[in-house]
C-alpha cells in the first residue's frame, strides 16, 4: 500500500512537471487555433486624424523610481518623443528616498530643447519605503482617466500610448499589456524569454491575461485599489484585481518596451528569489481565481502560476521517487539519470560560474536556476523572512514569472 502510494506520488509529479513545462504550451497552441477560441478580428478605428485625437483619453504616466539617475535622462527623452498630445499626457517620477541625483539629473534634462512640451511632475518622498508604497502614494496626485506604469530603465515604443487609448475605448477593457524584450539578453535569457513570450501570447488569445510586465502596462485609473504593502509582485497582483472585478485585460503586441539595465548574473538570482517568493504570495492571495467561475484565466493560473509555485517541489518529489523506483522499470532509470545528469551539470555551471555554449544547455541552466530560485524564495515567504525591498521585478515579473 505504501508502495502504490509513493509510486502514485512520484508519477503524478513526472507528469505535472512535463505537463507544465511541454504539455501546457502545447495544449494553448491547439486551444488558440480551435475554432472554438479562434481570436476575434477587432474592429478598425474610423474617422479623421482631428476625431482621433479627440477621442484620445488622458493618460498618467508613473513612473516609481530609485536611485535611477543612470537611466533618467534617456527616459523622459523616450516619453518627449511620444506620439501623444502633450495636452493629455502627464508624466509623474515618484522618487521614493532616492539617495542619488535622480531628482537632479531629471530636472537638468527636462531643459533641453525637445523635452519643452513634456509635462513632469516630480514627487519626492524623503522615507525609502518601497515601490509598492511609492505607487499607493503617487496613485493620490492622478486624476488622468488612464495610468501607464513603467520602469525607469525601460523604453516604450513611439506610438505605445496612442494605440494603447485607441484600445481602451471598449468599455470591458481595464488593462493593457506591453510586449516585453530585454535589449541585451543572455542567450539563456533569450531563449527562455522566446518560450515565455509565446505562453502569454497563446493566454492572451484565449482572453486571458496573467500580471503584466512591470516595464510597461496600462489600466483605468478608477479600476484602482491600494495595494497592500507587504505586496511583492505589484505588477501581477494589481493586473489581476482589476480582472477579478470582471475587467478584461490584453497584451497588446504592437506596443512594446526595452529594458535597457543589462543582465547581472548575482543581481538576477537576488531577483528572481524575489520573484519566487511573490509568486508563492500572490498564489495565496489570488486562489480564488481558481475557481471554475473565471473559465480561461482559472485554467491559465492554474497551468502557470498555480503550478510554477510548487514546480520545485515536485522536481524533487519526482527525483526521490525515480531513484526509490529505479529497480522496478526501465522508465524510472531513465528518469533517475536524466534528472542526476541535468542536476549534477547545472551544479558544476554554477559553481565555475561558466555558461554552457550549446543553446539547448543554457536554457536548461537558466530554466533549472530559475527553480531553484524559486524553491528558495517560496520557502522565504513561507518562513516570513522576505522583506519589504526595491526590485524591478516585475516582471515580470524575473519578468517572465
Amino acid at each position: 500500500m505504501l508502495n502504490f502510494i509513493l509510486l502514485s506520488i512520484t508519477c503524478s509529479s513526472i507528469i505535472l512537471i512535463i505537463y507544465h513545462h511541454i504539455g501546457y504550451p502545447l495544449l494553448l497552441k491547439y486551444l488558440v487555433r480551435s475554432s472554438f477560441f479562434s481570436k476575434r478580428k477587432e474592429k478598425s478605428q474610423e474617422g479623421s486624424p482631428e476625431e482621433k485625437e479627440a477621442n484620445l483619453h488622458d493618460i498618467a504616466v508613473l513612473m516609481p523610481a530609485y536611485n535611477e539617475e543612470k537611466w533618467i535622462a534617456d527616459k523622459i527623452r523616450n516619453l518627449a518623443t511620444l506620439i501623444y498630445p502633450s495636452q493629455k499626457l502627464r508624466v509623474i517620477l515618484a522618487c521614493d528616498g532616492c539617495t542619488d541625483h535622480t531628482a537632479q539629473v531629471a530636472r537638468q534634462t527636462m531643459k533641453e530643447l525637445w523635452n519643452q512640451d513634456l509635462t513632469l511632475v516630480i514627487l519626492e518622498f524623503p522615507k525609502n519605503e518601497g515601490k509598492v508604497a511609492t505607487i499607493n502614494k503617487s496613485m493620490r496626485f492622478i486624476h488622468e482617466e488612464i495610468v501607464a506604469l513603467t520602469d525607469v530603465s525601460a523604453l516604450i515604443s513611439l506610438d505605445a500610448l496612442f494605440l494603447a487609448s485607441h484600445h481602451f475605448q471598449d468599455p470591458r477593457l481595464g488593462i493593457i499589456n506591453s510586449h516585453y524584450t530585454l535589449l541585451n539578453p543572455t542567450p539563456g535569457e533569450k531563449k527562455y524569454w522566446e518560450y515565455q513570450s509565446k505562453i502569454k501570447q497563446d493566454e492572451a488569445h484565449l482572453g486571458t491575461l496573467l500580471g503584466a510586465h512591470g516595464a510597461l502596462y496600462l489600466f483605468k485609473f478608477n479600476l484602482f485599489t491600494p495595494l497592500k504593502e507587504d505586496t511583492i509582485n505589484d505588477d501581477f497582483i494589481l493586473p489581476m484585481t482589476i480582472i477579478a472585478q470582471g475587467f478584461q485585460a490584453k497584451t497588446v503586441d504592437n506596443i512594446f518596451s526595452v529594458e535597457m539595465e543589462p543582465s547581472n548574473p548575482t543581481e538576477n538570482f537576488k531577483r528572481r528569489l524575489r520573484i519566487g517568493a511573490g509568486n508563492c504570495q500572490q498564489l495565496f492571495r489570488l486562489i480564488k481565481l481558481l475557481h471554475p467561475k473565471y473559465g480561461s484565466t482559472a485554467f491559465a493560473f492554474a497551468s502557470s502560476k498555480g503550478l510554477r509555485v510548487i514546480m520545485p517541489f515536485l522536481m524533487i518529489t519526482a527525483f526521490i521517487g525515480s531513484l526509490y523506483f529505479v529497480s522496478w522499470h526501465w522508465l524510472f532509470i531513465a528518469a533517475a539519470l536524466g534528472q542526476l545528469g541535468l542536476y549534477f551539470c547545472v551544479l558544476i555551471w554554477w559553481i565555475t560560474k561558466r555558461i554552457p555554449k550549446h543553446a539547448l544547455a543554457q536554457s536548461l541552466h537558466y530554466l533549472v536556476a530559475g527553480h531553484c530560485a524559486n524553491f528558495i524564495g517560496s520557502l522565504r515567504y513561507m518562513l516570513g523572512l522576505e522583506k519589504k525591498a526595491w526590485s524591478r521585478v516585475s516582471s515580470t515579473s524575473l519578468k517572465e514569472d
